[in-house]
C-alpha cells in the first residue's frame, strides 16, 4: 500500500498557518501536525523552571526524557502536555509569544524536536506546520505550501485571536513591530532560518477567511493528487 501524502505548511509568524493547517488536515482526514505548538510548550517549560532562555547550556538538560505530547480530539482540536501538565492554553499568551523565536535559535532543542517530527512523519499520512517544515524536517514531502501576509494583516489577525482569550489590551502598532521584530529573527538566524522552499507553493493570504484559504488548499491538492 503506497505511502498516504505528507503535506508541509510553512510561512512567516501570523500568517494563519495553524488555524488553516488545521481545518485543511481534518478535511482530508489527515493527521495534523502543529510543530510550532512543540516549541511553544518547551518555550512555556523553560519559563516554568526559571531558566533564561538564551542559556543553551542550561537548556539542554531539559531535553532529556523530555515527555511533550500532542493529542487531536474528534474535533481536530489539539491539546498539548509537556511533563504532565496541560499547556494548551498557556502557550499562546504574549510572554511565549514573545520569546518561542529565541529558543528556537538553539542548535540542540532544534535537533531533540525535528527527530521527533521526523518520527511522527514516517508513516506519513498527514499534514505539518511550522518552521522549516518543508526544507528541514519534511525535506520529501509530497506537498509544500509557503503560506504568507503582510505585517499589518498578521498583527490584525494577532490582536484578534488575543481578545478572544481574553487580552483585551492589544497594541495594533506594537504587535506588528513585535511580528517584524520576530520576521528578522527567524529570516536571519543561522540554525534553521525562515525560507521558502524552491518547490513550494505561495498563497498570500492577505484579506482572506480562513474557510477561503483552505479552499485554496484544497483546490491545490486537488490539483497535484486527484
Amino acid at each position: 500500500m503506497p505511502r498516504k501524502p505528507i503535506i508541509a505548511i510553512d510561512g512567516p509568524a501570523g500568517a494563519g498557518k495553524s488555524t488553516v493547517t488545521r481545518a485543511f488536515a481534518k478535511h482530508l482526514g489527515l493527521i495534523y501536525l502543529d510543530t510550532g505548538a512543540m516549541y511553544r510548550a518547551l518555550t512555556w517549560w523553560i519559563h516554568y523552571k526559571g531558566i533564561d532562555s538564551n542559556d543553551e547550556d542550561l537548556i539542554k538538560p531539559l531535553l532529556n526524557n523530555l515527555d511533550l505530547r500532542l493529542f487531536l480530539e474528534d474535533d481536530y482540536k489539539q491539546q498539548v502536555w509537556i511533563n504532565g501538565h496541560t499547556v494548551t492554553e498557556v502557550i499562546r499568551s504574549p510572554q511565549i509569544t514573545a520569546d518561542v523565536s529565541l529558543v528556537a535559535t538553539h542548535r540542540s532543542v532544534r535537533d531533540a524536536l525535528t527527530l521527533q517530527q521526523k518520527k511522527v512523519g514516517r508513516q506519513g499520512g498527514l499534514v505539518a506546520e511550522g518552521r522549516d517544515i518543508g526544507t528541514a524536517v519534511f525535506p520529501y514531502a509530497d506537498l509544500k505550501i509557503f503560506l504568507t501576509a503582510t505585517s499589518r494583516e498578521r498583527a490584525q489577525r494577532r490582536a484578534n485571536d488575543l481578545r478572544a482569550q481574553g487580552f483585551d489590551d492589544c497594541d495594533l502598532y506594537e504587535l506588528e513591530k513585535q511580528i517584524i521584530e520576530r520576521d528578522n529573527i527567524d529570516y536571519s538566524r543561522a540554525i534553521a532560518p525562515l525560507r521558502q522552499s524552491s518547490d513550494a507553493i505561495v498563497i498570500i493570504t492577505d484579506k482572506l477567511s480562513c474557510q477561503q484559504v483552505v479552499q485554496v488548499l484544497v483546490n491545490v491538492f486537488q490539483d497535484q493528487f486527484l
